[in-house]
C-alpha cells in the first residue's frame, strides 16, 4: 500500500484540493438531514414557526401575555412591540434587538404562550354554553391546565376564536378585585413545579402552538408556514447543488490524477524495460512484463480514484455523522455503538478471508498471459503436431484456476452486501422501534427520527464503502508491488560517467574498427563461462564470419557488441575506446544490427526501413531495398513503400521479413554491420545476390556476420570458428581448411568433394 500513496504524494497539491472538497461534499450531505428535520418538525407540524416570540402580534394577545409575566418582563416585552404599531392594529417586533435581547423575550414569553394555549385548548374542549375560565380565578386553570398535559384529554384543537375568548377572559380577570402580578407569579410556580421534565418538554412545544394561533388569527399562518418553507428548502436546495458541484469537481480530480499515475508508471515501467539487457528481461518474463505494464497498472489507476472518492470520504461522512448523532438527545445513540461493532467484526471477517486470494491473483493473470502468449505464437507446430487438446487443457486449467479465485472473491463481495443491508434494515427497525416509544414520550419528534435513521444510514455507507474498498486493496498492492519491482530494477548495462564517456564522445572521425581483447563471457547465475578469452580484430573494409555448431556461442559473441551482455572478463573495443565507456546512443548509431529472426513494427514497409533515424531519406530507403533483393515483392504491392505491415510483420513471409531487416540496416548506413545469421530464410540464389551487393556498399564498413552455412562465409578476409565458446580457429577457408579440424567438419558435412577442392575454389574466385 505505501506504493500506492507514493504515488498519490507525487500529486500532493490535487489531493489537498481533493480533500478541502470531500470536507465540503461531506458538510453538505450531513447538514441535509437537519434541513429535512426543520422543514418537517418545524415547517409542517410547527407552521414555520420558530420562536415563541411572534413576529407580529396584536394588542389584546399582547395584553394577556403581560399579565402572566412580572413587571419588569412585561415591560420588556411591550417595549420590543410598541415601538411598531401597524394600522391593522397588529404590533410589529422590532428589528434592531440584539441576540442577548431577544434570547431573554423568548424565555420570559415561554411560559405564558403556554398558559395562554392551554386555556384556549380548554376553552375549545368545554361543554357547549359553559364559560370555560369565567371569574373562577387562575387557579382552576392552572389545575386545568396541570391535568391536560397529564391526560389525553384534548380532542378539539383550539381556534383563534378560542385565543380571543380566551384574551377577552384573561383582560376580565385582570379587572377583578384583589388581582396582582405577584400571585399570578405563585400560582404559575406552584402549578409547573409539580411536573416532570418530560412534562415540561412537550408544555414548551405548546409555546409555538401559540404563535400559531395567533398568526391564525392575524390570517398571515400560511405566509409564514410557506417563507419558513422556501427559506429552508431554498438553502437544501442550494446545498444538494453544492454538493453536487463538489462531487462532479472531486470526480474529475480524481480521475486526473489517477489518469496521471497511469500515465506515470506506464512511461517510467517503459523507460525502464526498455533499458534491461536481456538478462533482466528474461528474469521477469516477457508475459510477466506486459501483466505489470498494463493489467498492474489498471489495478493501481482503479485504486487510486476509489481511494480519492471513497476511502478519503467515507472517514469523513462516518465521523461526521457520529459526532451528530452523539450530540443528538434522542438516547439511541447506543445502536450507532451497536452498528459499528457489527461492521468492523463483518469487515475484518471478509478481509481475512479474501485477502489471501487477492495476493495470489495477478500470479494467475501472469500464467494466463504466459499460456496465451506461447499458444497463439506457437500456433503452426501446436497443429503440426496435432497438440490442440493438450494445449487447450493446459490453458484451461491456467484459465480455471484464475477463474476460481475470481468466483471467490467476487463471491465474497457479494456475500457481503446482503449482510450490509440486514444492517442497514435492522437499524431502521431498531431505530422506529425506539424512536416511536420516544416520540409517545415526547421526547423526540417526527423529523428527528428522520434524521436520525438518515445519520444512521450515512454512517453505515462510509464503512460500507470502505469494506468494498478493503477488499479490492490487497490486489492492488500486489499490483503496486510488482510495477515498483520493475521500475526499481536496476539495469546491468548502463551509460558511463561523464569523465569515462568523455575520451568517447571527444572521438571523431569512426572506422569502426571492433577487437576484443581476451574477453570471457558467463550468464547469470550460470557455473561457466559461455565464451572463454576470445581475441580477435574486425578491421573496415572487411567481412568477419563467425561459424560453429550450435550453441557454441556465436550469437553471443555478437550480442557484446552492442551491450546486449556485458563482458564478464576482458574487453571489447570499437577504434580503440571499450565499448562500456560509450554511451549507449552513441555505440549504436554506429551499428546496423540484423538479429536472427527478423523483426518488423506494424506501420508500412517505408516506416520500417526509416527505423534508424530521420536522417533517412526515401533515396535511401530504395537504395537499401535493391541491396537488400527486397525491391521486386515491394514494387509487386500496390502501394509499394506505403504496404501496411502488421504486428510482428505477420502479413509477409519469413524470407521477406529477414531482407526487409536487413534493408533497415543498410538503409541507416553504420560503420559497423552485425548479422546475426540473418541470411539463413534465403535461397541460395538470393543469398549470394544480396551478398555481392553488399560487398559494394560496405567496402568501408566493418561487417560481422554469424552464419550457419559455409556458403555464406567462404569469401571472408576472417572466419572465426568457435567450438563450446572458444575460439579454436581463425583465418581464411583455405587456411582454415589446411588447419582446423573443426572447421574441416563443419565444411564435409555441408560441401561436395568438388567444392571442396581449394583450387577450383580458387579459381572460381578469380573468375568472379
Amino acid at each position: 500500500m505505501t506504493k500506492i500513496f507514493k504515488q498519490l504524494a507525487r500529486h500532493w497539491a490535487v489531493c489537498l484540493v481533493v480533500f478541502a472538497l470531500l470536507f465540503v461534499q461531506a458538510y453538505c450531505d450531513l447538514s441535509l438531514p437537519d434541513y429535512t428535520s426543520r422543514i418537517v418538525d418545524t415547517g409542517i407540524q410547527q407552521g414555520g414557526i420558530e420562536s415563541p416570540l411572534p413576529e407580529t402580534i396584536r394588542q389584546s394577545t399582547l395584553d394577556a401575555l403581560t399579565l402572566l409575566m412580572s413587571e419588569e418582563d412585561a415591560d420588556a416585552l411591550q417595549n420590543a412591540y410598541g415601538y411598531y404599531l401597524q394600522d391593522d392594529g397588529v404590533l410589529k417586533l422590532r428589528t434592531d434587538l440584539t441576540d442577548n435581547e431577544r434570547a431573554a423575550l423568548e424565555d420570559a414569553v415561554t411560559t405564558p404562550d403556554i398558559v395562554l394555549y392551554m386555556a384556549a385548548a380548554q376553552a375549545a374542549n368545554a361543554p357547549a354554553g359553559q364559560n370555560s375560565m369565567g371569574m373562577t380565578g387562575l387557579a382552576d386553570m392552572q389545575a386545568a391546565s396541570s391535568e391536560s398535559t397529564t391526560t389525553d384529554t384534548e380532542t378539539v384543537t383550539p381556534t383563534a376564536e378560542d385565543l380571543d375568548t380566551v384574551c377577552a377572559q384573561f383582560a376580565a380577570m385582570s379587572q377583578m378585585p384583589g388581582f396582582t402580578r405577584e400571585a399570578v407569579q405563585q400560582q404559575l410556580a406552584g402549578a409547573f413545579a409539580s411536573l416532570d421534565d418530560t412534562l415540561m418538554e412537550n408544555l414548551k412545544s405548546q409555546s409555538v402552538l401559540l404563535v400559531q394561533l395567533e398568526y391564525e388569527a392575524q390570517g398571515v399562518a400560511h405566509d409564514v408556514q410557506m417563507r419558513y418553507l422556501y427559506r429552508v428548502g431554498g438553502q437544501m436546495l442550494g446545498l444538494t447543488l453544492l454538493m453536487a458541484a463538489v462531487s462532479i469537481a472531486v470526480g474529475f480530480l480524481a480521475s486526473r490524477v489517477s489518469a496521471a499515475i497511469g500515465r506515470d508508471l506506464r512511461r517510467e515501467t517503459f523507460a525502464s524495460v526498455i533499458g534491461f539487457s536481456n538478462a533482466e528481461i528474461e528474469n521477469f518474463s516477457t508475459a510477466s512484463l506486459i501483466t505489470r505494464t498494463t493489467n498492474d497498472i489498471q489495478q493501481v489507476q482503479f485504486v487510486c480514484v476509489m481511494l480519492l472518492r471513497m476511502v478519503a470520504y467515507a472517514p469523513i461522512l462516518g465521523i461526521g455523522g457520529v459526532l451528530h448523532v452523539l450530540n443528538s438527545s434522542t438516547g439511541l445513540s447506543w445502536i450507532i455503538v451497536l452498528d459499528v461493532a457489527v461492521l468492523l467484526l463483518l469487515i475484518l471477517f471478509l478481509m481475512n478471508i479474501a485477502m489471501p486470494k487477492f495476493k495470489i491473483m495477478q500470479k494467475l493473470v501472469d500464467r494466463l498471459n504466459l499460456v496465451s502468449r506461447e499458444i497463439l505464437t506457437g500456433i503452426m507446430p501446436v497443429r503440426a503436431f496435432s497438440r490442440e487438446r493438450f494445449e487447450e487443457e493446459r490453458f484451461d486449467k491456467a484459465n480455471k484456476d484464475l477463474m476460481s479465485t475470481q468466483l471467490f472473491t467476487n463471491r465474497a463481495m457479494v456475500a457481503m452486501m446482503p449482510f450490509m443491508t440486514l444492517i442497514m434494515n435492522g437499524t431502521s427497525l431498531l431505530i422506529v422501534w425506539f424512536g416511536g416509544k420516544a416520540m409517545d414520550t415526547g421526547t423526540m419528534q417526527v423529523g428527528e427520527m428522520i434524521a436520525f435513521i438518515t445519520y444512521t444510514m450515512q454512517i453505515v455507507m462510509s464503512f460500507l464503502m470502505l469494506a468494498m474498498v478493503a477488499v479490492m486493496l490487497p490486489r492492488a498492492g500486489v499490483a503496486a508491488e510488482r510495477i515498483d519491482e520493475v521500475i526499481c530494477t536496476k539495469a546491468t548495462i548502463n551509460d558511463p560517467d561523464e569523465a569515462a564517456a568523455e575520451p568517447a564522445q571527444e572521438h571523431k572521425n569512426w572506422q569502426g574498427e571492433v577487437e576484443f581483447h581476451d574477453v570471457s563471457f558467463r550468464f547469470p547465475g550460470a557455473d561457466s563461462d559461455a565464451l572463454e578469452h576470445i581475441s580477435f580484430t574486425a578491421k573496415p573494409g572487411e567481412t568477419t564470419a563467425i561459424i560453429g555448431s550450435t550453441g557454441c556461442g556465436k550469437s553471443t559473441l555478437l550480442n557484446l557488441i552492442p551491450r546486449f551482455y556485458d563482458v564478464t572478463g576482458g574487453s571489447v573495443t570499437v577504434d580503440g575506446i571499450d565499448v562500456r565507456n560509450m554511451p549507449q546512443a552513441q555505440l549504436h548509431d554506429l551499428l546496423g544490427y540484423v538479429p536472427q529472426k527478423g523483426v518488423l513494427f506494424s506501420g508500412t514497409i517505408g516506416s520500417n526501413l526509416k527505423f534508424g533515424g530521420e536522417h533517412i531519406t526515401d533515396a535511401d530507403v530504395k537504395k537499401a531495398a535493391a541491396i537488400a533483393q527486397a525491391t521486386e515483392f515491394i514494387d509487386a504491392k500496390p502501394q509499394g513503400y506505403e504496404s501496411p505491415i502488421a504486428q510482428g510483420g505477420s502479413n509477409v513471409s519469413g524470407g521477406q521479413k529477414q531482407r526487409l531487416s536487413i534493408a533497415r540496416a543498410i538503409a541507416k548506413k553504420p560503420k559497423i554491420y552485425l548479422f546475426d545469421d540473418s541470411f539463413s530464410a534465403l535461397d541460395f540464389k538470393t543469398d549470394v545476390a544480396l551478398r555481392r551487393a553488399l560487398k559494394a556498399q560496405t567496402d568501408n564498413a566493418t561487417v560481422i556476420i554469424v552464419a550457419q552455412r559455409i556458403s555464406t562465409v567462404l569469401h571472408a578476409n576472417q572466419i572465426l570458428v568457435l567450438d563450446e565458446g572458444r575460439l579454436v580457429g581463425k583465418g581464411t577457408h583455405a587456411q582454415l581448411m589446411a588447419s582446423c579440424p573443426e572447421y574441416q567438419e563443419i565444411a564435409r558435412s555441408q560441401l561436395s568433394q568438388k567444392e571442396l577442392d581449394l583450387k577450383s575454389l580458387n579459381t572460381e574466385k578469380e573468375g568472379e
